[in-house]
């Protein structure tokens, strides 16, 4: 596992340095910087790319979610704030996390593996190639290609800039949006029931009002915008 470049962007001084002494106990977890606002982080971010922003959202002058905005290239971002009412904007914005003050560090050990996960992701995640004229896609892994046959995936779910595959038996990433893959030929047969879950029709056994459940064993939720997608699967 290689090193994760963060900063950190905090107002507050206590903050700030508690965020920094719980960075310093993660060794993969490299501190490009620390700000006391968003104007003062830019020139670094100017120069160099980093992994993860540590962000608090209430300051002076530019808040948080707007420096977010010029920043959704940054893979993983963090929101810290006094203030929960903003976790709905902030997820908005590809947020990975949302920590609410006062910090606890247990809290921020959990937010740390989500991290790792993510980024395993980001690192990972292999391009596909849908193998023409047949029922089959290639998933990249590593230096392999992967076969996998359309009728064997039960849905997709998006996670940001990926999308996972997923089959019966395996869960695979692609470096892909859902929307994009949703607008490919070769998944024509899914149907988006969810910001974050597209389904296989024929892989529906039961349809309720706010959930559909796949071969008896999975569930998936059904998004209040995605209601009217269900009589496509009737």
């Amino acid at each position: 596992m290689g090193k994760y470049s963060c900063i950190i962007i905090d107002d507050e001084e206590i903050d700030r340095l508690t965020v920094l002494s719980y960075v310093k106990k993660f060794a993969d977890l490299s501190i490009a910087g620390v700000y006391a606002s968003t104007a003062e982080a830019r020139p670094l971010l100017e120069t160099q790319s980093v992994d993860v922003l540590f962000l608090d959202i209430d300051m002076p002058g530019e808040s948080g979610l707007d420096f977010r905005k010029a920043l959704l290239h940054v893979p993983v971002c963090i929101f810290i704030t006094a203030h929960p009412e903003h976790a709905v904007e902030s997820f908005e914005l590809q947020a990975l996390d949302f920590m609410v003050k006062p910090l606890k560090y247990d809290r921020f050990e959990k937010t740390v593996e989500r991290i790792h996960s993510f980024m395993e992701l980001h690192q990972k995640a292999a391009l596909f190639e849908a193998a023409s004229g047949t029922d089959s896609i290639f998933i990249k892994e590593g230096h392999t290609q992967v076969r996998i046959k359309l009728h064997d995936i039960l849905y997709l779910e998006a996670l940001k800039d990926y999308t996972l595959i997923v089959t019966e038996h395996k869960r695979h990433c692609v470096l892909s949006g859902i929307g994009s893959l949703l607008r490919e030929k070769h998944f024509s047969s899914f149907v988006r029931i969810h910001r974050s879950y597209a389904v296989q029709k024929q892989c529906v056994k039961q349809i309720g009002v706010h959930e559909v459940t796949l071969n008896n064993k999975h569930t998936l939720p059904v998004g209040r915008n995605y209601k009217d997608n269900l009589s496509l699967m009737l």
